[in-house]
């Protein structure tokens, strides 16, 4: 039998003929499935760097929390057995408090896993103490990795993993994950997994009513110890998932039960509960942490401290865009202007003589050309911005300026009606609006999902659109983009004003931020986010490139793009003040932002927009229809009527402020 090694995964993969039983009539062994590994642990414990360390794959790393919003699976293989790996979004405990804590614990309830691999932030040692807690009672096979030792080492503190392993029972491994270290130990850690112990008690008849409602709930569920006590503390999720398991006449008799247990309680169950599980903490902390007395160095602490104030933090805000802005204008258009003359021009020669039917010349490297609009448009005008803004944007990650940021600005989002748990998603908007829209779904509040939604939609510029934005401004000058800018932030303002006052209250969300140390960027690290951040860019928007190339060119040919532009011509021409050829770049936009920037770059290179128009352009497109996959993402929130009313009322309310600032600015320009 032939066996073939599929190389990314390190999984034993057999080919078609050998999957057929053998001639002699003997059976083939069934073949093992692989053991289900889940990783677990507060938000911004290291856990999607652990992921990439022990599969090989890359998930997004950033020192944030939030940055993982979904679960993603890998694999490696020790000796014979097979793993198979889920990355998580952040936990607090398996009582939810959002979504994205369901779907971690709905993976764990519902796959069963072999291990549960806690990822422990050795900063937040007491916060991540108590979710091991609150992991141990399922009594699942786990392992603990403290994460981040370097960090706590320079602050003057220890941690003994040795008796934080006697204490629990389980594996416990010490781990620089941004650095790889640690990970062979942890992968053979992962095959002593052992179930925890807990020496927590809760008293006689605290464990008499566990027990109690624990014997109502069917033989077959699992975790039925920790799915009684979720109970007592009045889960809001957990009908949800007995539904599934039970009839309605055992769960009203659980409800019972419950009632039965906390009125003896009279309502402080979930404070002794909390209170025994403090105790366990504190004491199993006291026993791990040891401290260096004449430890004086907080560097990273006064640094985060600046950020955060008003005082430093604005203008430290202001040197950050301003060095961002000079790179991308000067470093980034000098790397574009240099490509196209090493790179495009001679490779576009050489096609205008080549080819000589000007129907196909047009196609290739015609004003729509798959190659003019689509290739060198991808490759030459905006990768070599997005590399500069990328690099400086994985920089800002990882050093742990961003959830700073997102404090700094509470006080900006406290007047438009969102709470501080909005600020997070609003942040991420700068990098990317469609996966910040997904973590909007972290907000309970109904009112503030949809304001921090439209927001995030509307006047809110991505990060590959900032970094366009910018080197299409810094032709005509930094006032311009000051100005652009300016009026976008207004814009945001007033509009989150305005939803404010027209949306009725609900409750809001807690602000509760965990703010990571300051710490130097790993360079590696940086250069390999970079590298994904470009590849994916171009895995998805080549071809989004060619095919809007493609249709731009039929458009073109069969005489509709010109109708377009003569029936719009009194919108963007006299309204707004625009060439003609802005209407390419509205119709780009639906498509792909940055395949719109290309083109007013481009018409910017040839001189056809001036001081006042490119400004106009900028917050035209930043307002414009979101793109595809944003609307997409925007259904899958809030549903097709009030996402046709937002793109509607986006769409709109663009063209007439656009329209408005164009006149306002030729007043003074």
């Amino acid at each position: 039998m032939v066996f073939k090694q599929k190389k990314d995964t390190n999984e034993t993969v057999k080919p078609a003929a050998a999957m057929e039983a053998p001639a002699s009539g003997h059976s083939l062994p069934a073949r093992t499935p692989p053991k289900k590994v889940i990783v677990t642990g507060l938000p911004n414990s290291g856990k999607s760097q652990i992921f990439n360390n022990l599969t090989g794959e890359y998930s997004i790393v950033a020192n944030y929390p939030l940055s993982t919003i979904c679960v993603k699976q890998g694999q490696f293989r020790m000796g014979e057995e097979r793993y198979e790996v889920y990355d998580t979004p952040g936990l607090y405990c398996l009582f939810i408090h959002s979504e994205d804590e369901l779907v971690v614990r709905d993976l764990i309830f519902k796959e069963k896993p072999d291990v549960l691999l806690l990822c422990i932030d050795a900063n937040l040692i007491k916060q991540s103490l108590a979710l091991a807690a609150d992991l141990i009672e399922l009594q699942i096979p786990m392992v603990i990795s403290i994460n981040a030792i370097d960090e706590t080492s320079k602050k003057g503190m220890w941690i003994d993993s040795d008796t934080l392993s006697q204490i629990t029972g389980v594996p416990v491994v010490e781990s620089i994950a941004i650095k790889g270290i640690g990970t062979n130990r942890l992968k053979n850690a992962i095959q002593r997994a052992r179930v925890g112990r807990l020496a927590i008690h809760y008293g006689d008849i605290m464990a008499r009513g566990i027990s109690t409602v624990e014997a109502l709930l069917p033989k077959a569920l699992p975790y039925k110890q920790k799915t009684a006590i979720l109970a007592l503390l009045n889960d809001p999720f957990l009908d949800n998932y007995l539904i599934d398991n039970v009839s309605e006449g055992q769960l009203q008799k659980i409800h019972d039960a419950v009632d039965d247990v906390q009125e003896y309680f009279k309502g402080n169950l979930a404070r002794t509960i909390n209170h025994k599980r403090a105790q366990w903490v504190d004491e199993v902390t006291d026993k791990i942490i040891k401290r260096q007395v004449a430890f004086s160095g907080r560097v990273s602490e006064t640094i985060a401290r600046m950020c955060r104030s008003v005082v430093f933090g604005v203008p430290i805000l202001m040197g950050i865009i301003v060095i961002t802005y000079f790179l991308v204008v000067n470093v980034a258009n000098w790397i574009s202007d240099w490509m196209e003359k090493l790179l495009w021009l001679p490779v576009q020669a050489r096609i205008d003589s080549l080819v000589t039917y000007p129907f196909w010349k047009d196609f290739f490297i015609g004003p729509y050309g798959v190659f003019t609009l689509g290739v060198a448009g991808a490759l030459l005008t905006v990768l070599p911005i997005l590399s500069v803004y990328f690099i400086l944007y994985n920089i800002l990650e990882d050093v742990g300026y961003i959830p700073n940021l997102s404090v700094l600005s509470k006080r900006v989002f406290d007047k438009i009606g969102l709470s501080g748990a909005s600020i997070m998603p609003m942040v991420l908007g700068f990098g990317c609006k469609t996966m910040a829209t997904l973590t909007a779904k972290t907000l309970t509040s109904p009112k503030e999902r949809y304001i921090t939604i439209f927001l995030i939609a509307f006047a809110l510029p991505c990060a590959p659109q900032i970094g366009l934005n910018m080197g299409l401004l810094g032709r005509v000058g930094m006032s311009a983009f000051i100005i652009a800018f300016s009026v976008l932030a207004a814009i945001e303002a007033v509009t989150g004003l305005i939803l404010n006052k027209i949306i009725k209250d609900d409750d809001k969300d807690c602000f509760i931020q965990a703010l990571p140390a300051i710490r130097m960027p790993n360079l590696k690290a940086v250069v390999k986010k970079t590298y994904y951040r470009l590849y994916w860019f171009l895995e998805e928007a080549l071809p989004a490139f060619m095919y809007a190339s493609i249709a731009m060119f039929t458009l073109d040919k069969t005489g509709f793009l010109r109708l377009m532009k003569v029936f719009l011509q009194p919108v963007v021409e006299g309204f707004l003040g625009l060439p003609s050829e802005m209407v390419d770049a509205l119709i780009l936009v639906i498509a792909r932002r940055e395949a719109a920037a290309s083109v007013i770059i481009k018409m910017s290179e040839n001189g056809h927009l001036n001081y006042v128009q490119s400004i106009v352009a900028v917050v035209l497109t930043t307002m414009f229809v979101p793109c595809l996959a944003h609307i997409g993402i925007i259904v899958k929130h809030q549903g097709w009527k009030s996402t046709v009313f937002m793109v509607s009322v986006m769409t709109v309310t663009s063209v007439i402020i656009a329209g408005v600032l164009n006149r306002v600015l030729l007043i003074f320009f």
